[in-house]
C-alpha cells in the first residue's frame, strides 16, 4: 500500500494523510501490542467526551502495525505560537483549560494504564542510572499518594490542534495513564523547559493560578519524571540536563 510521503515523523512512528484519514505507522522495533495499546487509550479518551480524533481501526500496512484515525484539519497551537510569540500566553491559556478538563476525569479501574506501573517500568529498565539511583527514585515514586486522574502524559501545544471552526482537539495519546495530575503537570513543564524556560514558567504559572495547586507540589515529581524521561532516549533531549534535575532533588 502506497501512502505517499509522511507528513510527520516521531520517535516511534510516521504519520501519513491518506484518503482524508490519518494513518500512524509504527516503527518495526516496537512491541506488537503498541498500536492496540495506543488505540485503546485514544478510544477511552474519546469515550470520555474529550475532543479527540476518532479511531477507525488498527491494522497492518506493509507488514507494520498502524492506526487509522480521523483527520483533523487545522494548525497546532505550537505552530500558532511560533508564528506570533506575542500570543503565547493566549494559547497557553487555552491549553491549560484543556489540560484541566482532562485532569477532571476520574478513570474507571483498569480502564487505562496506571501511571505508577509505567513510571516504575521506565525507571527500572533505565541503563543510564546505576542501581542505587534506581532504588532511590523508586522509593520516591512509592512515597506519593494521590487520587488517580486521567493524564495525557505528553501534553504540550504541539499536541493540540485548533480547527477551522475554533475547536481544540488533543492528539497523541500513547503516554496516557491514570495517575497524579502533579506528575502530568511537571512532565509538561519539563518538555517546555527543554526549549524555553520562559514558556515553561508561563505555563506553570497559568496552571497553578487556574487550579489552585502549588508549584512546590508539582516539583516534588521532578526527579521521578526526569528519570522516566531518560528511558525514552529522545534524540532532541539532553540526558545531562535530566541527570542534573535528578541530582538536584536527590541525595544519593
Amino acid at each position: 500500500m502506497d501512502l505517499g510521503n509522511p507528513i510527520a515523523k516521531g520517535n516511534t512512528a510516521k504519520i501519513y494523510h491518506s484518503d482524508n484519514k490519518i494513518v500512524k505507522v509504527f516503527n518495526g522495533f516496537l512491541p506488537d501490542t503498541e498500536s492496540t495499546n495506543e488505540a485503546n487509550k485514544q478510544r477511552y479518551a474519546y469515550a470520555c467526551g474529550l475532543p479527540v480524533p476518532e479511531v477507525f481501526g488498527v491494522t497492518k500496512i506493509n507488514g507494520e502495525q498502524a492506526i487509522i484515525m480521523e483527520f483533523i484539519k487545522g494548525e497546532t497551537l505550537g505552530d500558532l505560537v511560533f508564528k506570533d510569540k506575542k500570543q503565547a500566553e493566549y494559547y497557553l491559556n487555552i491549553s491549560v483549560d484543556m489540560q484541566l478538563k482532562i485532569h477532571s476525569i476520574n478513570p474507571k479501574p483498569e480502564a487505562i494504564e496506571a501511571m505508577y506501573d509505567k513510571l516504575y517500568r521506565q525507571i527500572e529498565t533505565m541503563n543510564k542510572l546505576d542501581e542505587k539511583q534506581k532504588i532511590e527514585l523508586l522509593k520516591k515514586l512509592d512515597s506519593f499518594t494521590y487520587e488517580n486522574r486521567l493524564c495525557h502524559g505528553d501534553f504540550h501545544i504541539f499536541n493540540l490542534i485548533k480547527t477551522d471552526n475554533n475547536k481544540v482537539v488533543v492528539i497523541d495519546w500513547v503516554d496516557a495513564s491514570a495517575g497524579d495530575i502533579y506528575a502530568d503537570v511537571y512532565r509538561t513543564y519539563l518538555l517546555y523547559s527543554q526549549v524555553s524556560s520562559e514558556l515553561a514558567d508561563m505555563y506553570l504559572r497559568l496552571y497553578c493560578e487556574k487550579s489552585g495547586i502549588l508549584k512546590s507540589e508539582v516539583f516534588q515529581w521532578a526527579p521521578v519524571i526526569a528519570g522516566a524521561r531518560l528511558s525514552e532516549s529522545v534524540s532532541t533531549e539532553n540526558s545531562e540536563r535530566l541527570m542534573k534535575i535528578i541530582n538536584h532533588y536527590c541525595l544519593w
